[in-house]
C-alpha cells in the first residue's frame, strides 16, 4: 500500500458507482448482465479497479526522481505549496527602460517584480474550472498538476474540493496528428480493470466528473502543435462540465485557450525555499544533524547570495539540495556550482523530460550554444543592460553564426532564440519581445566565461575593478582561470590597478599613518589586519570631520560606510579578531567609546598610545555625550573636541581625515579593491603561495615607487 489507495478507492469508487448505475439504468451492459441495480460482483470490480487506478496514479505521477537522485521520493514528502502571479502581472508588457528601472529600484537580484500580487495555487485550482498554468522550465508546473491529482484522489479529505476523478495526460506523447483524447482516457481506466470503460468514460465526461490534467503543451512536437491545440479546444467545448488544467512554458504560449484563466507560477520566496529544504532533509539522520537548518543558514550568507538566487526555481533548488547532501556544503569554487546549473538547463533537464529537440539544434552543440550565450551575456553586462529586445538578440545570434566557421549556417536567428527560450529557459521573455537571462547569476557566469575564453582579464580589471556590479564576475573569473599563472596574474593586475586610487597626499598620508601607528605593535595579528583596523577607525573619524565641516549635510556618508565595511572585512580575513561591533560604535559620540578604548588597550594593535590617559579624557567627556539614539549629533563643539581627543591619542593628524568628496570615494574604492583581491584569492582554484606571500604584505601600504 502506498497510502493513496484507501483514499482513491473511496474517492474513485464513490464517483464511479453512481455513473455506472446511471449507465445501467439507461440500458448499458456490464459483464453481460441487465437489471436496475449493480450486482455485488460488479461493485467489487469497481472497488478493485478504483484501488488499482489510485495505485497506478501514484506510481506514475506521485513520486519524484530527478537530476540523478539516488532514489525516488514521494512527491508529497517534498512538495512545497506554489503561488501564482495574476493575469494582469503576466500580461503587463512594459518597455525595456521601465523593466530596467523597476529592477534597479528593487535593489534585489531577482527579476520578479517585488510588489506583484500572488495567490495560493491550490486555492486558484479550486476556484477556476479552466486553468492554464504557465511557467519557465523547472518552475514546478508538472509537479503542481500531479499534486492536484493526488489531492483529488483523497476526495473530501483532500485539498481539491470538487468531486472529480483526476486523469493525467502527458502531451508530449501526442506525436501523431491522429489524436483521440477520449480514447486515451478510456485506456487509462481500462488498464485498471474498469468494466465497460468506454460507456463509463462517456457518461463521466457527460456528467462532468473528471479532472483532466494536460501536462506540457510546449512539449508537443512542433509539427503537431496546431492540431493538438485544436483537438484540446474542441474536447473542452464538447465536455465543458469537467475541470481542466493545462501546463505550458510561458515562452511557448500564445493565448490560444479563450475559456482558460492564465496564471503564472511565481518564483519561490524565502518561506517556500526554507520549507522545501526542510521537506527535503527529512530522514532521521538529517533531523538529528539539523541538516536542513544548516543548509538554509548557509544560503543566507553574503558569499552565497548568487547561489540563493538559483534557489527561487524549484528545479535548481533541487539541484542545490542534492549538491549540499553530497558534502554538507556548497563548493568553494562558485564557478563549478553555476556551470553545473547551466548544464542542467542546457542538457540534463531536457534529457530527463525526454523532450524531442527541434531540428534547430542539429549542428548546434552544447559547447557552441554556451559560447553563443556567453557572448550575449557579456555584450549586455558590459553595457549595463539586463533586458534585450528580440531584435537585438536575434542580430547577435545571426552575427555569431555567420562569424563562426564551425557554426551551422542554415539556422535562423529568430528560431534559435525561440527554441532556447521555450526548451531551456536560460533566455526568457519578460514582456512582449523583451528578453533577459532567467537568473542574473547565469548572466554573470556566462560573462565571466566569455572573459576567460577571450583573454579579456586585463580589460576587466582596468575598466571595472571599482564597479560593485562586477564583483561576482571577478570572483567567477578567478575560479575559471586554471592555467598555472592565471589567477596569479589576475590578482597582480588588481593590485596594480588598486594602487591608482591612492593618488593624493592625504590618502597616502592616511596609509602611512596606519602603518606607522601599528607597525611592530605587540598584538598578535597580521600587519595588514592591523592597518585595516586603523583605517576603519580613521574612516569613522573622516565621517565626523565632515559633520563638523557641514552640519546640515551628510557628506560622503555612503563612501565612509563602504570604507569602514571593507576595512573591517580585510581585518577579519587577516586575523584581527576584534569584536567589531565596538569599532562600529567608535566615534558615534556615545559611552561605547570608553569601552572601545579599553578593548584596543587589550588587543594591542596600536603602539605608543597612552590608553590610560585617553580613557580618563573620554570619561571626563562622558556627561556631554549626546543621546545614544541621536543619529546626527548637533553639538559641533563637542564633536570637534571628541575628535581631537582620539586623533591626539592615536597620533593622527586631524587634517588627514578632512577629506573632500572627491577624496573619500577613492578611499572606499581602494579598500573595496583590496577586499576583492582577498575574495578572488579564496575563489581561485589555483594560486601560488609565492605570489600571495608577495601581495599580502603590500596591501594597504603606499607603493614604494609612488611619486606623490
Amino acid at each position: 500500500m502506498t497510502g493513496i489507495e484507501p483514499f482513491a478507492i473511496s474517492c474513485v469508487s464513490g464517483i464511479a458507482l453512481p455513473i455506472f448505475q446511471s449507465v445501467f439504468e439507461t440500458g448499458g451492459k456490464f459483464l453481460g448482465l441487465m437489471g436496475k441495480k449493480l450486482d455485488e460482483k460488479t461493485k467489487q470490480l469497481i472497488y478493485t479497479a478504483s484501488g488499482e487506478y489510485g495505485k497506478r496514479y501514484f506510481k506514475r505521477h506521485g513520486i519524484l526522481k530527478a537530476l540523478g537522485m539516488r532514489e525516488a521520493v514521494p512527491l508529497e514528502s517534498v512538495y512545497t505549496a506554489v503561488q501564482f502571479l495574476d493575469e494582469q502581472e503576466i500580461r503587463s508588457f512594459e518597455s525595456i527602460q521601465n523593466l530596467e528601472e523597476a529592477y534597479r529600484q528593487a535593489k534585489k537580484r531577482s527579476f520578479q517584480q517585488q510588489d506583484c500580487q500572488k495567490q495560493e495555487g491550490l486555492k486558484i485550482a479550486n476556484q477556476k474550472q479552466y486553468l492554464m498554468v504557465l511557467g519557465q522550465p523547472g518552475a514546478g508546473k508538472s509537479t503542481f498538476l500531479r499534486k492536484i491529482g493526488l489531492e483529488a484522489l483523497k476526495g473530501k479529505k483532500g485539498g481539491f474540493k470538487h468531486d472529480r476523478i483526476p486523469v493525467f495526460i502527458e502531451l508530449k506523447s501526442f506525436t501523431s496528428s491522429q489524436i483521440d483524447i477520449e480514447k486515451l482516457i478510456v485506456e487509462e481506466f481500462s488498464i485498471c480493470g474498469f468494466p465497460s470503460s468506454e460507456q463509463f468514460i462517456a457518461k463521466a465526461l457527460e456528467q462532468g466528473k473528471l479532472l483532466i490534467l494536460l501536462d506540457g503543451l510546449d512539449e508537443v512536437p512542433t509539427v503537431n502543435t496546431n492540431e493538438v491545440i485544436s483537438k484540446i479546444q474542441n474536447f473542452v467545448d464538447r465536455y465543458d462540465k469537467n475541470s481542466f488544467i493545462v501546463s505550458c512554458r510561458t515562452a511557448a504560449y500564445r493565448n490560444n485557450f479563450q475559456r482558460f484563466t492564465d496564471v503564472k507560477l511565481a518564483d519561490f520566496d524565502d518561506t517556500q525555499i526554507e520549507q522545501f529544504i526542510g521537506n527535503w532533509f527529512q530522514s532521521e539522520v538529517d533531523k538529528q544533524a539539523g541538516t536542513a537548518q544548516k543548509c538554509w543558514e548557509l544560503l543566507q550568507k553574503p558569499e552565497y547570495a548568487a547561489a540563493k538566487e538559483l534557489a527561487h526555481t524549484p528545479l535548481l533548488l533541487t539541484f542545490l539540495c542534492l549538491t549540499y547532501d553530497r558534502s554538507q556544503n556548497f563548493p568553494n569554487n562558485r564557478s563549478v556550482l553555476y556551470k553545473s546549473a547551466l548544464r542542467i538547463l542546457l542538457e540534463e533537464w531536457a534529457a530527463e523530460k525526454r523532450i524531442l529537440r527541434d531540428e534547430i539544434y542539429q549542428g548546434l552543440s552544447t559547447e557552441l550554444e554556451e559560447s553563443l550565450l556567453s557572448e550575449i551575456a557579456y555584450t549586455g553586462f558590459d553595457t549595463d543592460k539586463l533586458f534585450f529586445s528580440q531584435r537585438e538578440v536575434v542580430e547577435e545570434i545571426k552575427t555569431f553564426l555567420a562569424g563562426n566557421l564551425n557554426a551551422p549556417k542554415h539556422l535562423d536567428g529568430e528560431a534559435v532564440l525561440k527554441a532556447i527560450a521555450v526548451q531551456q529557459g536560460i533566455l526568457v521573455e519578460r514582456a512582449e519581445d523583451v528578453y533577459s537571462f532567467s537568473h542574473l547569476t547565469l548572466q554573470e557566469y556566462l560573462t565571466a566565461q566569455y572573459i576567460a575564453d577571450n583573454n579579456l582579464i586585463e580589460q576587466l580589471v582596468t575598466d571595472h575593478l571599482s564597479d560593485r556590479r562586477w564583483r561576482e564576475v571577478f570572483l567567477l573569473v578567478a575560479g575559471l582561470v586554471r592555467s598555472k599563472n592565471g589567477a596569479d596574474d589576475l590578482l597582480l593586475l588588481m593590485e596594480k590597478e588598486a594602487q591608482k586610487y591612492i593618488n593624493t597626499p592625504k590618502l597616502q598620508g592616511l596609509l602611512q599613518w596606519a602603518d606607522a601607528a601599528t607597525k611592530d605593535s605587540e598584538g598578535d595579528f597580521k600587519p595588514v589586519g592591523k592597518r585595516a583596523v586603523a583605517i576603519a577607525i580613521a574612516s569613522r573619524a573622516i565621517g565626523h570631520a565632515n559633520a563638523i565641516a557641514n552640519a546640515n549635510a551628510k557628506v560622503n556618508i555612503n563612501d565612509i560606510a563602504y570604507a569602514i565595511a571593507y576595512a573591517n572585512a580585510i581585518a577579519k580575513v587577516n586575523g584581527t579578531a576584534i569584536a567589531y561591533a565596538n569599532v562600529i560604535g567608535y566615534l558615534n559620540a556615545n559611552p561605547n567609546a570608553i569601552s572601545l578604548a579599553e578593548e584596543f588597550k587589550k588587543y594591542k594593535i596600536f603602539k605608543d598610545v597612552n590608553w590610560t590617559e585617553l580613557i580618563a579624557q573620554l570619561t571626563a567627556l562622558k556627561d556631554r555625550f549626546p543621546d545614544a539614539n541621536q543619529s546626527d549629533p548637533t553639538d559641533l563643539a563637542f564633536l570637534d573636541r571628541f575628535l581631537d581627543t582620539w586623533c591626539n591619542a592615536l597620533h593622527l593628524n586631524p587634517e588627514i581625515v578632512k577629506l573632500s568628496q572627491e577624496e573619500a570615494k577613492p578611499l572606499g574604492d581602494y579598500l573595496y579593491a583590496n577586499n576583492l583581491i582577498i575574495e578572488c584569492k579564496e575563489a581561485a582554484v589555483r594560486i601560488s603561495a609565492k605570489t600571495w606571500e608577495e601581495i599580502e604584505p603590500r596591501m594597504l601600504l603606499v607603493p614604494e615607487n609612488s611619486t606623490i
